[in-house]
């Protein structure tokens, strides 16, 4: 049997990321990915929906271009060279992947792993061939894959997409209904509402984006509806059925049911470990709600086996994942370290981009501070004037006695950009006081986050406070 210092299930952000760190520390590392390097985030999830959001977006801004001084005629969109350049992308980024797993010296093995006792370690190749290794160490980074809904009418097999299917889509729909107001149905519905479909949104909690803070989601909604599309929030979905115009599906809010036709229905309600078939429970690995339990080191309940990414089921996020990757790595070589959850962001693309970091207005006011806040629009700086989205604002949620910053929330252009200084300051454990004696350029977006830390203290410059 051969033998391996290192194996690592999964070639995604935890896995592969992992298997870099690994070789940085010296060790030789074995990734095992039964489909292409990258995992859901750069073939399926984060690149590919930005890709086209970006071409959406430029779409959108070419249709209102005279008010830029440039005449564009006979402006339209061709999904087919969309999803061509986005192929071309994720085509470039997979080889980057490959490239720096050569580079270190990286052992790829094509195939779908299982766990056997002992730290051993099954693989089965595309033409059903199985070899088994023994490896020293493992780690466990097998991602998600999407939830389904048990709606009836959610299984059918015709007029039924998930994200991923958007994402290839070789026409526009007339008409869609999202299911799931969430992160992935926000960017999905995004995408093609800016390319001629009409949109409704369906969510069953109280608002869009429900993890996100409901003032800044609540400007969101509004932005999205001035657009044309329909939301439809706290509100259940009943039921999925066909019509003559495609689907038709059965709402409920409280009030009488009503039907929202469309020409199909998506799903979009978030991920879920993808842990099945992978020989936990053979293995000794304890799971939870078929998520790996892991402690702050990323370890299993069997010493020498981690796991990291979404099949933890904690912060479905890739660079949460790489992080989850790097720290199972460090430990797996020797090393003593630990995750630290405190200060992650979160961010949204949208018809706005949403980005926040740290607790929101309500989960502060659950947790017993005495808050101060800070405001600032967009509408009254001058680089978001110039380039032509003045919706939105920049919100600074703070504790009242020492200037602690407890949370940042960002409504406007370039908000996932901006969001990085309010995270490094929350990690530096950084007040208002600080933003405030830095200096931001002018122009710039990022004044906006300079007078939201003024406004805590009714100081603003540039746009008459509320906290005077």
């Amino acid at each position: 049997m051969e033998e391996r210092e290192l194996v690592i299930i999964g070639g995604g952000p935890a896995g592969y990321v992992a298997a870099i760190r690994a070789a940085q520390l010296g060790g030789r590392a074995t990734v095992v990915e039964m489909e292409t390097l990258g995992g859901t985030c750069l073939n399926r999830g984060c690149v590919p929906s930005k890709t086209l959001l970006h071409s959406a977006e430029l779409y959108g801004i070419m249709k209102k271009s005279e008010q830029f001084g440039i005449m564009a005629r006979d402006v339209s969109a061709d999904l087919a060279k969309m999803q061509a350049r986005k192929n071309t992308v994720i085509k470039t980024h997979v080889s980057g992947v490959e490239s720096l797993l050569k580079g270190n010296k990286i052992e790829v093995v094509k195939g779908r792993a299982r766990l056997l006792p002992s730290k051993q370690v099954e693989i089965e190749s595309g033409d059903g061939q199985k070899q088994v290794i023994q490896a020293q160490k493992i780690i466990l980074a097998t991602g998600g894959k999407p939830i389904s809904l048990p709606i009836p009418g959610a299984d059918s097999p015709s007029g039924i997409i998930n994200a991923e299917k958007i994402l290839n889509l070789e026409s526009v729909p007339k008409s869609m209904i999202m299911i799931g107001g969430g992160v992935i149905g926000i960017e999905m519905a995004t995408i093609l509402a800016k390319l001629g479909c009409q949109v409704s949104v369906v969510e069953m909690l109280p608002h869009i984006l429900p993890l996100e803070d409901a003032e800044l989601t609540s400007v969101l909604a509004k932005a999205l509806k001035d657009d044309g599309m329909q939301l439809y929030e706290g509100t259940r979905v009943l039921q999925i059925e066909d019509s003559a115009g495609g689907k038709s599906v059965t709402i409920s809010d409280g009030k009488p049911e009503q039907k929202l036709e469309a020409e199909v229905v998506a799903i979009a309600v978030g991920y879920r470990p993808s842990t099945d078939g992978l020989g936990l429970e053979e293995a000794g690995v304890k799971i939870n709600k078929g998520a790996i339990q892991v402690n702050e080191r990323m370890e299993t309940s069997v010493p020498g086996i981690y796991a990291a990414g979404d099949a933890t089921g904690g912060i479905m996020l890739a660079y949460v994942a790489m992080e989850e990757g790097i720290i199972a790595a460090e430990n797996a070589m020797g090393r003593r370290a630990t995750i630290d959850y405190q200060v992650v962001p979160r961010f949204t693309h949208s018809l706005l981009e949403l980005a926040s970091v740290g607790l929101t207005e309500e989960e502060a006011k659950s947790q017993g501070y005495e808050i101060k806040i800070g405001r600032f629009p967009f509408a009254a700086n001058s680089i978001a004037t110039i380039l032509g989205e003045r919706r939105g604002l920049i919100k600074i949620i703070t504790e009242s006695k020492y200037g602690q910053i407890l949370g940042v929330h960002i409504l406007g252009p370039r908000a996932t950009e901006l969001i990085a200084e309010a995270t490094l300051a929350m990690k530096m454990e950084a007040t208002v006081a600080d933003i405030v004696a830095t200096l931001h350029a002018h122009p710039s977006l990022s004044e906006a986050m300079h007078e939201a830390a003024l406004d805590v203290t009714g100081e603003t410059i540039h746009y008459p406070s509320k906290n005077r």
